[in-house]
């Protein structure tokens, strides 16, 4: 099983739950990108999979553990998404509705279903899972991960467990790094910009396109900065259309701004962002009224991303209104 780092209490109250024999149902495991909310799904069905726990937490050596650390437990579910989307459509509600109802046949007599990224799980899949979440089975657990919980609707949030998964240390971090078989070097630059939120900092190391779309929330910044619109302009375009490039860039960009608006009060606050020289700087030239505004332009884009407008106008809009409150 893959050592967790950080969390301390929640696993601790997971395995609470299971060693009490208390174990809900039905639970949401919510937090950034790369913080470990899959990883704390996956642990939680070890938990109630392990044919010998030990003190609540999975042993890691039954023949479930292994199964469950590798993705081939025939009981633990992961919930397919469909359609251009990648999403949970009606369709896929049906079939886990139908599904749950068969008992398992293994040692726990329990049988898990992992909802991994809810973000595009619709308000009608939703209302379909209802009443399986509110009354399910005796055997039957759910899981759902995203990166807020409320992407569900109030319903769903009121008959689930809901935990909040925190990055960890940036030392954890640098221990589980260095555990992994990364370089020093590598290690440090990945903490530098993603501090403690291990799975970020894994992708930077190892993927080219993350580590250039640091780059450019870096050149994004540096344009704000310099209150060089032609630069901004030119550095949103480069992003092209893809939308989870967009909304990537925007939410490191976003960081940066909350970074700068925290070093305002207090040079010595922990930052999350890639790009600490950069929020310094800003922090000298903006107040925190302007910084506000350049959150909630990025968050505007956004919403207008999500709202189908082409990503060219709305890039083109963000740049004039981000030019603006810095001048």
């Amino acid at each position: 099983m893959k050592k967790i780092y950080g969390n301390k209490q929640l696993l601790a109250t997971l395995a609470g739950m299971r060693k009490s024999g208390r174990t809900a149902h039905s639970l949401i495991f919510y937090g950034e990108k790369g913080s470990g909310r899959k990883l704390m799904a996956d642990h939680y069905a070890a938990q109630l999979m392990c044919e010998a726990p030990v003190g609540g937490e999975p042993c890691g050596t039954c023949a479930a553990c292994r199964n469950v650390s590798n993705m081939s437990h025939p009981d633990v579910i992961y919930v397919p998404t469909e359609g251009k989307l990648e999403g949970y459509t009606v369709r896929i509600a049906r079939d886990v509705i139908k599904d749950s109802i068969v008992k398992p046949n293994n040692a726990t007599g329990r049988k898990v279903y992992i909802f991994r990224d809810c973000r595009k799980m619709s308000a009608i899949t939703q209302n379909m899972l209802l009443k399986l979440i509110e009354e399910p089975p005796d055997h039957a657990y759910f899981i759902f991960t995203a990166e807020s919980k409320y992407e569900f609707l109030p319903t769903i949030i009121s008959r689930c467990v809901c935990f909040g998964v925190s990055p960890c240390t940036e030392d954890e971090a640098e221990q589980s790094l260095l555990g992994s078989g990364f370089k020093d070097s590598e290690v440090k630059a990945a903490v530098r910009c993603f501090h403690g939120n291990i799975g970020m900092c894994t992708d930077y190391i190892s993927d080219p396109e993350l580590r250039k779309r640091v780059d450019l929330t870096k050149r994004l910044a540096d344009s704000i900065i310099g209150k060089d619109e032609y630069g901004l302009n030119l550095a949103l375009f480069s992003l092209g259309s893809g939308r989870n490039d967009i909304r990537e860039v925007l939410s490191m960009t976003d960081k940066l701004v909350r970074d700068c608006a925290v070093l305002n009060r207090s040079s010595d606050a922990a930052l999350t962002g890639c790009y600490r020289e950069g929020a310094e700087k800003l922090s000298k030239m903006v107040t925190a009224s302007q910084a506000a505004r350049l959150h909630e332009s990025i968050e505007k884009a956004w919403g207008a991303m999500e709202a189908n407008v082409n990503p060219q106008l709305v890039l083109a809009a963000l740049s004039a209104e981000m030019i603006e409150t810095v001048r």
